[in-house]
């Protein structure tokens, strides 16, 4: 079971990594504009990010197995139109719903595991586990998308739909059917709409602008504010909430996700900046980018199963995720010097290596921080938060670094994903202390 959930897993990193090497190729046979091109990526994160906290209310409700099932089938159709299709809207339009798909399967996921294991010394292994597939999939997906895409961009929609089916035709024989449910009986639709809604508008506005005027911005921030002062309040009255009040106040987990931004966010957006700097500056090919930073993946996926569980059990969850988020810092302070004429082994590579050692430390423990203590009834919606934290990170830190760049310089956005880290180690340091 713990296969199969991992490959889900693998198949969401592997399918966000192929894309975005194969953005040139994509927008060159469609005849999308640049500006335009970033929407076959931001189209995916707006399904994902908007949809996680209803995806993960859904899978406590109606049934993990049932929600995991049913939205793999989803991913794996949206997927192969997305291949087929020679509209740039209806390429769009498929990677949201790929992206939909995925916010039901990634909390659904995360609670089969958090329930089916026990909390303690298990599920820190099987969850060590699991964020090593995730950090796996993302890096094998850099290299194998290059490969790919020197055969044709089509391929990099194709070769997620056999993942997916083999994932699913696995997954109907090895997870366990859930127990009964509630049904619709007690769901709390104005919650689901005014949060789904929230997220959307926020996603949409961050990644907006940097070509939106500022009083557009700034409008729709205050909508995205009013809205969830709508949802805070239909939640305090609600007999059946989306996500219950005492969750939201829950000091552990408010922690884990600020970390969980800082942490993926620092990561999507340094790797942002070196992209252009790979191949802009440096002239790299897609494929040479990837393979430059696949140490990074290789390390999670040989330290992660081995270190995360081991010392989370000697010595807290909150001091290895303060040392993975100092990690992060270490890895972006050395980029910092870097120019066009930087070698890879000394000037880059330690930094890759330290961002890898960063998830072996970070990732598993704040997942387990996000379902610890939680009834299992409400792992999925747990699940939903931490994995919504993950997506916002990379969508404000994208802003900012965005911003900076066009005022300033590739050297200076490095900055960026530094302060980033730092806010998430003294987050991880409060927790430190009350823990």
């Amino acid at each position: 079971m713990l296969f199969v959930l991992c490959g889900a897993l693998f198949l969401d990193a592997l399918d966000v990594s192929m894309k975005g090497v194969a953005l040139p190729a994509i927008g060159s046979d469609l005849g999308i504009a640049a500006e335009s091109l970033q929407w076959v990526v931001s189209g995916y994160v707006l399904g994902f990010a908007g949809f996680l906290l209803l995806g993960g209310r859904a899978a406590d409700l109606f049934g993990r197995r049932r929600m995991f099932l049913w939205s793999l089938g989803v991913f794996l159709i949206a997927s192969a139109f997305g291949g087929l299709t020679e509209s740039s809207e209806l390429l769009v339009a498929a990677r949201f719903v790929t992206g939909v798909s995925a916010a039901f399967t990634a909390p659904a996921g995360l609670s089969i595991i958090t329930t089916a294991f026990a909390e303690g010394p298990a599920r820190n292994r099987a969850l060590s586990v699991y964020s090593a597939t995730g950090a796996s999939g993302f890096s094998f997906g850099l290299v194998a998308g290059g490969l790919l895409t020197d055969v044709s961009w089509r391929l990099v929609f194709f070769v997620p739909v056999a993942v997916a089916a083999a994932t699913l035709a696995a997954a109907i024989r090895l997870v366990p059917k859930d127990g009964d449910h509630q049904r619709w009986r007690g769901f709390d639709l104005a919650g689901a709409l005014s949060s789904t809604a929230a997220m959307l508008l926020l996603v949409w506005t961050l990644t907006e602008a940097q070509d939106a005027s500022a009083t557009r911005t700034v409008s729709c921030l205050a909508a995205v504010a009013a809205l969830l002062v709508l949802f805070v309040r239909v939640e305090s009255r609600s007999a059946s909430p989306l996500v219950r009040s005492g969750l939201l106040r829950a000091g552990p987990l408010a922690r884990a996700n600020v970390a969980a931004m800082a942490l993926l966010g620092g990561w999507v957006g340094c790797l942002f900046i070196l992209t252009l700097y790979m191949q802009e500056v440096r002239g790299w090919s897609a494929l040479a980018t990837g393979l430059a930073v696949c140490p990074s993946g290789i390390v999670v996926a040989l330290l992660a199963p081995r270190i995360g569980a081991p010392l989370v059990s000697r010595f807290g969850a909150p001091k290895v995720i303060l040392a993975g988020l100092g990690a992060a810092a270490l890895a972006y302070a050395l980029l910092l010097p870097i120019a066009s004429d930087t070698g890879y082994v000394s000037g880059m590579l330690p930094a890759f290596l330290l961002v890898g050692l960063a998830f072996s430390l970070a990732y598993g423990p704040l997942n387990i921080i996000a379902t610890s203590g939680v009834s299992p009834d409400e792992h999925g919606v747990a699940g939903g938060l931490v994995n919504t934290a993950f997506q916002l990170g990379p969508a404000l830190v994208l802003a900012a670094v965005t911003a900076v760049i066009e005022t300033d310089d590739l050297r200076s956005a490095l900055l960026v994903p530094l302060a980033v880290s730092l806010l998430g180690m003294g987050t991880a340091l409060v927790s430190v202390r009350k823990s």
